[in-house]
């Protein structure tokens, strides 16, 4: 198990199923282009693989399938089967919900518990324009069909100044309404939106967040986990809300987090482009890969920021979100 100096270590996996995505959402790819499968994307079995290489060699307890989008990969299943099988306290999903009432009956089939949904507004043509793709309709459906089976379901909602600021509140009262914890999620300054002044244009911050949901609500800072992402909140007498603050408030200095992307690849930090190919690994006696893996992890805790995202190129969607 690596610990660093500031007593972090791997606990938290991100694992991209594909960066494929049926979305073209305009804070995360250019030009509308919908992100495609990597090149030599792993199969399930050798994804499946170096999960338990990590779990084992990293001290693994929580895991999150994500994309691009996984409900788009043939692997979803197999691999979100054999992954609850796993020695795992925890697995989660990150989707945008569009293929949530498909895979619904093989998410009851496993028990599945936690689940993630991006959505950001509830207006059907202001949805279009920013997800450039998708039904609104049939996302919601997914998130009901989810509370209704008792799962634990969160929102997750980029805001944008340009697009969907006034959705805030609305969003907000939608989530409180049904018992769902919304995520707003500060626009991170990454991909294309490091290359151009976009990102400026869109950008909302923690306070400014604030201030919107305090013109209708009385809210209240509330503890959250050490290694949480995510400031937490309580509307008073109503329900919960949490912000990643990436920007305003960073929370590099006990971040657990590790991204494992479909094609192979490590990465220690969103904040940085260094990443380490596990596919050599995949090929030896699992002694073998597990000690070889001891070098990768310490040099993937090495290339974590000590302070503060300072943005990257590099697109989320490739490497776990």
């Amino acid at each position: 198990m690596i610990i660093d100096r500031f007593g972090r270590q791997f606990q938290n996996l991100r694992v991209s199923l594909t960066a494929a995505c049926n979305y073209a959402c305009t804070y995360c790819v250019p030009d509308g282009k919908k992100l495609q499968p990597a090149t030599a994307e792993l199969d399930g079995e050798h994804l499946l693989y170096a999960v338990r290489l990590l779990i084992d060699g990293a001290g693994i307890e929580k895991l999150r399938i994500t994309g691009g989008e996984p409900m788009l990969s043939p692997k979803f299943e197999p691999f979100l089967r054999g992954v609850c099988e796993l020695d795992l306290h925890d697995v989660a999903i990150t989707t945008n919900g569009q293929f949530l009432p498909k895979y619904m009956p093989l998410l009851r089939d496993v028990k599945f518990k936690r689940l993630n949904v991006s959505l950001d507004t509830l207006d059907a043509s202001h949805f279009r324009s920013i997800a450039r793709s998708g039904d609104l309709a049939i996302v919601l459906q997914g998130i009901e069909m989810a509370c209704e089976a008792g799962m634990k379901v969160k929102v997750n909602m980029v805001p944008l100044k340009t697009a969907n600021f006034d959705q805030v509140v609305p969003l907000l009262d939608y989530c409180l309404d049904r018992g769902i914890e919304l995520r707003f999620i500060e626009l991170m300054n990454m991909g294309h939106l490091k290359l151009n002044d976009q990102y400026e244009k869109d950008f909302v911050s923690l306070d400014m967040l604030l201030d919107a949901i305090r013109s209708k609500y009385e809210v209240v800072p509330i503890t959250a986990e050490h290694d949480s992402t995510s400031i937490r909140y309580e509307v008073v007498g109503r329900g919960t809300f949490g912000v990643i603050a990436n920007e305003s408030e960073p929370f590099c200095r006990s971040c657990s987090r590790l991204r494992l992307s479909s094609n192979g690849h490590l990465y220690g930090c969103l904040s940085n482009t260094k990443h380490y190919d596990l596919r050599p690994l995949l090929s030896m006696p699992y002694p073998l890969a597990l000690n070889e893996l001891q070098g990768v992890l310490s040099s993937a805790m090495g290339d974590k920021q000590s302070i503060a995202f300072t943005g990257e190129t590099t697109v989320m969607k490739f490497i776990g979100g």
